[in-house]
């Protein structure tokens, strides 16, 4: 299959590329560069080994250069990367979420029907089931309150996309629940490269270890964990990565059903088949950010000074989920554990102290 890939040059769109050409899958990305670099994706053909990955530099919410990329390029499917993704930046810009997540899906999804692509997977995120009701969470989970307008765009966007599917049964759409993505490919070559100061717990962590920053703050040690500290489901890009190439299975066997029913059946198993589909990506296990630290240090013997912040609004104290429905339904699970976690990281920012900018 040929994948438009938005937001291939990030973190988690670089690593896909990998795994979908080392699946047999060939892929066109678009992205902005807004908190992505070009060298990522230079990076991702020499590891592939091909010339270059076709590569447009269009925003989602630009529709004329939407349309060009899909004019030229007869695209199968699209794993949907591209958006901002800063909780703390959502709260104090949500117009600038609500616009460019939302509106740049909208004009996305559009420009793709219009070109007969109809497949599309979607980055989602745990955060779309609030505090949750349950541990670990499984899918029949019900979604909560978000706490910050980066969670409420994965969240309406969900909803939006299984309308339009609702709507129009020859889509096939698939939400990808993250937990926590950490790590890097085995290379050194890409990893996690945030613009300014790191969002999240293990680009800090590389960060202070590396030298670039004095401390890690941990936020909040009372909280009713084994160890006072925030418990999340990390899980390493490279499994995440992965999770997106099985799940260009719901979009293949539709195609194969679709080519062997005859024509008296072909609406009954088309409207029977093509559905949203919706998994958590995780590895069902949980880890504390003490935890997260101990390993680094004990893994790579490299010291992480730190000290204990209040709690940060919004946060909550567990959460990670149950993977199993992916399991069973897309052969897929997490291979990774912690170790590998921190040690792929550690190999990422040690050999690239100043991440992509070197």
């Amino acid at each position: 299959m040929n994948i438009l890939v938005t937001g291939g040059a990030g973190f988690i769109g670089s690593h896909t590329l990998i795994e979908l050409y080392k699946a047999g899958h060939t892929a066109v990305v678009v992205d902005n560069l807004s908190n992505s670099n070009p060298v990522a994706l230079q990076r991702v053909a020499e590891i592939i080994g091909v010339p270059e990955i076709p590569f447009y530099k269009v925003d989602i919410r630009d529709r004329e250069g939407l349309e060009k990329v899909l004019a030229e390029h007869r695209c199968d499917a699209c794993i949907h990367f591209a958006g901002l993704k800063a909780v703390g930046e959502s709260v104090e810009k949500p117009w600038e979420y609500y616009e460019n997540n939302i509106g740049g899906t909208l004009t996305l999804v559009d420009v793709m029907r219009r070109h007969g692509c109809k497949n599309i997977i979607f980055s989602s995120s745990a955060t779309v089931y609030g505090d949750p009701a349950e541990i670990p969470i499984t899918e029949n989970c019900p979604k909560g309150q978000c706490t910050n307008p980066y969670g409420w765009t994965k969240s309406m966007l969900e909803q939006v996309l299984m309308d339009i599917q609702k709507a129009d049964p020859e889509w096939n759409v698939v939400l990808l629940r993250y937990f926590n993505p950490v790590g890097a490919h085995a290379s050194g070559r890409i990893g996690e490269n945030p613009n300014g100061i790191p969002n999240n717990l293990m680009p800090y962590i590389t960060q202070v270890a590396v030298g670039k920053r004095q401390e890690l703050g941990v936020f909040g040690n009372d909280y009713p964990t084994p160890d006072g500290t925030g418990v999340r489901d990390y899980i390493h890009v490279v499994d995440l990565a992965t999770a997106h190439v099985a799940a260009l299975k719901v979009f293949s066997e539709q195609c194969s059903v679709l080519s062997e029913a005859g024509a008296n059946q072909l609406n009954t198993k088309h409207l029977a088949l093509n559905t949203t589909h919706i998994y958590n990506i995780g590895t069902g296990h949980g880890y504390s950010v003490l935890d997260m630290v101990k390993a680094f240090v004990r893994v790579n013997g490299v010291d992480v000074p730190y000290s204990i912040k209040p709690r940060r609004a919004g946060d909550i104290a567990t959460c990670y989920c149950n993977p199993a429905k992916a399991k069973a339904e897309l052969g897929w699970e997490a291979k990774y554990g912690i170790d590998d976690m921190v040690r792929d990281s550690w190999n990422w920012q040690r050999q690239n102290p100043e991440g992509y900018s070197e």
